[in-house]
């Protein structure tokens, strides 16, 4: 059974959510940008961009209170053109936001399945409302960020699987989990190729390297036998992982998101690389380069 490190692969949400709001400062030219993470049903206001004063870091946000709470309770984006005299909201946090000037505020949840996982704030001092843009700016971000997190997420949930059926000592399990690591192995590949974030896809790849028995750099069939190293692009590795699994071209070409006339570009420069005549072939001599688990 291949082993996976006990240390998480998830990096800090706390970094995609600072750069997904600086992106919408960016392109929308917000003045300022702020926005955290929900835990237990408490939004915590902890990445800040474009502030002056401290009073709205590390502010706790509660349901239906304020926008912010507004947003936790409704689940939709919200606004208001002048926050301190606005109607549809309640005041608990009027002194820091006066304190910093703000006036016109939008906040967007960002959700993941059905679940508020934090809240993007972008705001203005001018008395002016933000506009359309600016809320299509942020709402577009929110999205992109909730797709990362829904990553990461699944990302957890398959390594925690992993290390569940690696715990089992049946051996009744034993075939199955070989099986279960081919899946995972290929799954992550086609995770790690649609992620943004650079330091999530090595780390993803390193996993798969894992799960073939290899740790960072060359596996042991590779050291042992230089000769076999094959000089496969991360796209055939990706391609063989899913006919290993016995998908159709048709099948790897959806879950890479891929045209079945690609997948099988890559399949055909693989044997080449691999001297296999078939598919299936090409992926016994993958696997005895290290290279598919």
């Amino acid at each position: 059974m291949h082993s996976i490190p006990d240390t998480s692969l998830r990096p800090d949400d706390g970094d995609a959510f600072r750069q997904a709001l600086r992106t919408a400062q960016r392109r929308a030219e917000l003045p300022v940008v702020f926005g955290g993470q929900v835990a237990d049903g408490i939004l915590n206001l902890s990445q800040l961009i474009g502030v002056r004063t401290k009073g709205l870091r590390g502010l706790s946000v509660l349901s239906e209170t304020g926008l912010g709470g507004r947003v936790l309770a409704s689940r939709r984006p919200a606004s208001v053109a002048d926050y301190c005299t606005a109607e549809s909201i309640t005041h608990d946090y009027d002194v820091p936001v006066a304190a910093e000037g703000i006036r016109s505020v939008v906040a967007v949840p960002v959700m993941v399945s059905g679940a508020v996982r934090g809240v993007l704030y972008a705001a203005s001092r001018a008395a002016e409302p933000l506009g359309d843009r600016a809320t299509d700016v942020v709402v577009g971000e929110s999205r992109r960020l909730a797709g990362e997190i829904a990553t990461r997420d699944e990302v957890d949930r398959r390594l925690r699987f992993l290390r569940v059926a690696e715990s089992n000592t049946a051996s009744a399990a034993g075939e199955l989990a070989v099986d279960e690591v081919r899946e995972l192995h290929a799954e992550l590949r086609a995770i790690a190729q649609a992620v943004r974030d650079d330091s999530l896809r090595d780390r993803l790849h390193d996993a798969c390297r894992r799960l073939t028995g290899n740790g960072p750099g060359p596996g042991p069939q590779e050291r042992a036998h230089p000769e076999r190293r094959a000089p496969l692009s991360p796209r055939e590795v990706d391609v063989l992982a899913q006919v290993a699994l016995g998908c159709s071209n048709a099948e790897a070409g959806r879950r890479l998101s891929l045209l079945p006339e690609t997948v099988k570009a890559y399949l055909r420069s693989a044997m080449r690389k691999l001297d296999t005549h078939t598919r299936f072939e090409a992926v016994v001599a993958a696997r005895r380069r290290g290279l598919l688990p």
